[in-house]
């Protein structure tokens, strides 16, 4: 599931990409008039992407769409540094300038700085024209939430949304929770456990049985033939995303999805939390303590990224995990692994950690640069994608926008 609504939503992104371009060396982007040249065909796109993606050149429904349109992309993708690096592209401009740039986590501070400096141009004639974008056009006016995440306050639009609505809001339902409710999940190695002897553990206290089970017997060198001393009982990413520690505070109460180090949140109360200094996170760290001390808890956690992390559990190192998706982390290991269900606490509680309101809008995931000449071809992908790809599902409910058809479809 997750895979389908990634690619749709990477299909939506390209057609941004290709719908917004208009330059900005004349009139237009200041006019409120958008540029309707369709000289340029050729389009170079700087875009972040995931570690674990293999790229955008040889995914079919991209290319179905810029065949569609007699265009061409060329894809400069990066994982690793990336806002460090665009920042250096945009201010030397001249040739190194591409005709947009993807998933870099603008704030609307440099929005509206590299939009008032006239490096990223005025979006709002062509996200807001039903003829050149009927598709992104009628989400802004069916959402304007969305419009209003995007907009700046001199009226101008420098970089789309990437907006999420990917659960019960699609529905219609009040309260909205996504399919990012439930940000993270934990797995282990049942292979493991069967030749220990030991059940999928139910409660913390079994989780560190088996653990400890898993370090005294090397099971990564038992099992696999790995290198002696190689075995990771359990291993994440501290406060990182979908492979975070945050899950294991759970069974102390400790519900709220945040990075506890660095967030402050907002309860329904309106009471401003940090999570760091509640009941909860202490004795959750008091409980944890021992585990890391004994080398229960893998000793990088604290500084390893995301492809150190993939690289061990793809070796089939690690015992316990967090993520989405066990095909995705453990590789060939996969078959060998199961969920952990929600575990309980030392006082025999069961909660499980969850993230509300997931409609979240990014108000800078792409924008585009005044070296880009052309936008109106972008308008017959739109089209395309919206006859080919949003039609054969057929016509949206009485009560959705366009994007919950499309979310709740899928």
């Amino acid at each position: 599931m997750k895979k389908v609504l990634s690619l749709a939503l990477a299909t939506v992104m390209l057609l941004a990409v290709l719908a917004a371009c208009g330059g900005s060396d004349g009139p237009a982007a200041s006019s409120g008039e958008p540029n309707t040249s369709t000289d340029q065909t050729e389009f170079h796109v700087i875009s972040g992407i995931s570690a674990l993606s293999s790229g955008y050149d040889d995914n079919p429904v991209l290319n179905a769409m810029m065949e569609n349109a007699d265009i061409k992309i060329t894809w400069e993708t990066m994982s690793d540094s990336l806002g460090e690096q665009v920042n250096i592209r945009l201010q030397a401009g001249g040739d190194n300038l591409s005709d947009a740039v993807q998933a870099v986590g603008w704030s609307n501070y440099d929005l509206g700085r590299y939009g008032r400096g006239g490096t990223f141009i005025d979006l709002t004639p062509y996200v807001t024209d039903p003829e050149i974008m009927p598709n992104l056009s009628a989400i802004l006016e069916k959402y304007p939430n969305i419009k209003a995440a995007i907009t700046q306050d001199n009226g101008g639009i420098y970089g789309l949304p990437a907006a999420e609505m990917m659960g019960t809001a699609a529905t219609g339902a009040a309260d909205d929770y996504s399919i990012h409710s439930i940000q993270q999940f934990s797995m282990i190695n049942k292979k493991w456990l069967d030749d220990l002897g030991l059940a999928v553990p139910e409660t913390m206290e079994e989780l560190k049985t088996a653990l400890q089970a898993f370090k005294d017997n090397d099971m990564a060198a038992k099992i696999y033939g790995a290198a002696p001393g190689n075995t990771i009982p359990m291993s994440f990413g501290f406060d990182q995303w979908c492979w975070g520690q945050n899950i294991f505070y759970a069974p102390f109460g400790l519900t709220n999805w945040s990075d506890v180090c660095s967030d402050l949140r907002l309860t329904k109360d309106k009471e401003v939390v940090f999570d760091c200094v509640s009941d909860g996170y202490r004795e959750a760290i008091t409980y944890y303590h021992d585990w890391y001390a004994d080398g229960l808890i893998d000793i990088e956690v604290f500084s390893q990224d995301d492809k150190q992390y993939l690289a061990k559990c793809a070796q089939g190192y690690v015992g316990v995990a967090t993520w989405w998706e066990i095909n995705e982390l453990m590789a060939d290991y996969a078959a060998d692994y199961v969920y952990l269900p929600p575990l309980k606490g030392p006082d025999g509680t069961c909660t499980v950690t969850i993230k509300s309101a997931g409609s979240a809008v990014n108000s800078g995931h792409l924008s585009i640069t005044k070296a880009c000449k052309s936008p109106i071809k972008g308008g017959e992908i739109d089209r395309w994608y919206r006859d080919q790809v949003l039609a054969p599902f057929g016509p949206p409910p009485a009560d959705a926008g366009r994007l919950s058809a499309l979310t709740g479809h899928i």
